[in-house]
């Protein structure tokens, strides 16, 4: 029998159960090593360590620390990760950083150490449990009680890239016991839906879950035949919930105005925006404040990266369609369009080698703050676009203009899940991420998104 395998919603974002299991059970796991190395490096002291000299907030530190290190080295996002013995292999990565990372810190505030050789002991302990219960959980989660039965209902290539989804998404905890393969005519496809779901209309069907993906619903779908799985048991769900929930995207095929009359989302609360607004004033003006040592020295930078001006101004549309001027550190030579505007593209010539380093970790970004603080950004939110692409896109690309229904950000849900687009197809995809975002637009998804920015940053991806 298989299981239901439900994803847990936090932020407004959907994570598979097991991947909440794996990081709950590994911060149980950290804590309990370094945990087990104090009692037995002190013995009878071990209440004394723990509770007069700060211990027990000490393995809480190493316990975040440590969940955060295999956070930024992609272990809770196994989708990311190409083959199973990387996943050890990244583990060990962990282990190590965080183990240079400690000897570091102790090394500079000695007081921080919990009991002489307990961090030794305890990373020693956490090696050996980490490797371990890695190897228990995959073999665990491979168990067909843990993987939960789906059929594809469609014959078409929406049903296609569902079935390339759950087969690449392992994490997700799926199996797709069948689908009907793409069929052009529509006699065809109709004869195929009633004989696949005429296998499950027995009182106990062999599947858990039916996911709807026929394009043509007009005249195809098998309303009594789903209505009788779902009495039986059997959880029927949309493609483009589905598809929402695994990817973090609103699929523009098969999104239709009815998606937004009837949805929940899309809604822009007054309150929620002046929240929103307060965080980002906040946010910019901590981030000018911290930056402010550092400014001389971008400053020479760029001054010897080329002749020209140190800062760019650029026509950017905000909200509601309105323009407005975004300030940047020059990263590009001055003559980079003298032909006219376009698209920067990766290892672009036109931008210089210090323009590079800055592009990469985002510090060219660090005058929009001021943007922030004056009104024409939020901090988070989808990326202002040229006046020059923006009629162009929005003859191309449909609901392109929902984009403008809030404040632009410096940073944004396309941002950190998809990276910089410079054609067209680039451009639809980080739609299809924008369009989640306002859809779910809430502060705790900006917290998140600011929280997984700085890991772009540290990864140094998604910049052209």
């Amino acid at each position: 029998m298989g299981a239901i395998d439900q994803m847990i919603r936090l932020f407004n974002v959907y994570y598979p159960t097991r991947t909440i299991v794996l990081l709950l059970c590994e911060a149980l796991i950290v804590s309990g090593c370094f945990l087990l190395a104090t009692v037995l490096l002190m013995g009878p002291d071990t209440y004394l360590v723990l509770n007069y000299e700060n211990g027990g907030l000490k393995i809480l530190g190493l316990t975040i620390l440590t969940l955060l290190c295999s956070y930024y080295f992609d272990l809770y996002e196994p989708q990311r990760i190409s083959a199973s013995w990387e996943i050890y292999f990244r583990l060990l990565l962990v282990l190590g950083f965080l183990s240079f990372l400690l000897s570091a810190i102790i090394y500079i505030f000695p007081a921080l150490d919990i009991a002489q050789y307990v961090l030794l002991l305890g990373l020693i302990f956490l090696t050996l449990a980490l490797v371990a219960w890695r190897s228990a959980y995959e073999w665990v989660i491979g168990r067909e009680i843990f993987r939960e039965r789906v059929y594809v209902l469609g014959a078409g290539d929406r049903a296609q890239a569902i079935v390339n989804l759950l087969e690449a998404r392992k994490d997700a905890g799926m199996e797709v016991l069948g689908w009907d393969g793409v069929v052009a005519d529509r006699d065809q496809r109709k004869e195929a839906i009633h004989v696949a779901l005429e296998k499950f209309s027995g009182p106990k069907p062999p599947v858990d879950r039916v996911i709807v993906a026929i394009e043509d619903r007009r005249g195809e779908f098998p309303v009594r035949e789903l209505l009788k799985l779902r009495f039986n048991g059997v959880v029927i769900e949309d493609a483009g919930a589905l598809l929402e929930r695994l990817t973090g995207k609103l699929h523009l095929d098969g999104l239709h105005p009815s998606s937004f009359i009837y949805s929940e989302g899309f809604r822009v609360k007054p309150s929620q925006q002046i929240a929103r607004r307060i965080v980002s004033t906040l946010t910019a003006a901590v981030g000018l404040f911290l930056f402010l040592p550092f400014f001389p020295i971008v400053v020479l930078l760029v001054r010897l990266s080329s002749p020209g001006p140190i800062f760019f101004r650029q026509t950017r549309v905000g909200l509601g369609g309105k323009n407005f001027s975004v300030y940047k550190f020059r990263t590009m030579r001055t003559d980079a369009e003298v032909t006219g505007a376009k698209w920067a593209t990766k290892n672009d010539p036109r931008v210089t080698r210090v323009g590079m380093f800055m592009r990469k970790t985002r510090l060219d970004e660090v005058p929009q703050l001021w943007n922030v603080l004056r009104g024409d950004m939020g901090f988070v939110g989808p990326r202002p676009e040229r006046p020059e692409f923006v009629p162009w896109l929005t003859e191309q690309i449909p609901y392109f203009n929902l984009r403008h229904m809030i404040r632009p950000g410096l940073t944004g849900w396309a941002q950190v899940r998809y990276g910089y687009g410079s054609t067209l197809a680039e451009a639809r995809e980080k739609l299809e991420f924008d369009l989640y975002y306002i859809k779910h637009m809430t502060l705790g998804l900006d917290l998140l998104i600011m929280f997984e920015t700085i890991k772009t940053i540290i990864r140094r991806q998604g910049a052209q």
